[in-house]
């Protein structure tokens, strides 16, 4: 089990540290790359054809071309994160707007956090052990916001 993480540049992985923070909290083994689809097209298919690999998450911002090409080499599932970079809106769209047959999982803008869920959600499907754990993470967050609810005037 586990998951790459593909970024366009160096300036995205802080965004990425947050997929990792949260898949670590699973016990889901993780690895974050940073593989433009346009200046490294060889690498991002490398890491594409990793058989380990059972959900990949790519983010980038502007064109944010990344999720659709990874989508393009593999039938694994793929999540994009689209990257507030910009107008935002652009990578947004890039996003979400997949050819059919290319199907691409979209969270919002700068999701990671969503997008470590989704894949955490995906996995617990082959992987029984993942549904408690994320069955007692919405559990705890559920519990949340009614320990911060504002008090009523």
């Amino acid at each position: 089990m586990k998951v790459t993480v593909l970024v366009g540049s160096k300036s995205d992985l802080e965004v990425a540290e947050k997929v990792r923070t949260r898949l670590t909290e699973f016990q889901i083994p993780c690895e974050v790359h940073v593989a433009s689809a346009h200046r490294n097209p060889e690498k991002v298919d490398r890491l594409v054809a990793d058989p380990a690999t059972e959900v990949f998450i790519a983010m980038a911002g502007l064109s944010a071309a990344l999720p659709g090409v990874v989508a393009a080499r593999t039938l694994r599932p793929v999540i994009g994160v689209p990257l507030n970079r910009g107008l935002g809106l652009d990578s947004l769209l890039s996003v979400v707007q997949m050819p059919p047959g290319i199907p691409v999982a979209a969270v919002g803008l700068d999701a990671a956090e969503n997008a470590a869920l989704l894949a955490t959600a995906i996995l617990a499907l082959k992987h029984p052990e993942l549904e408690a754990r994320l069955t007692a993470y919405r559990a705890k967050w559920r519990e949340e916001p009614e320990t911060k609810a504002v008090p009523p005037p």
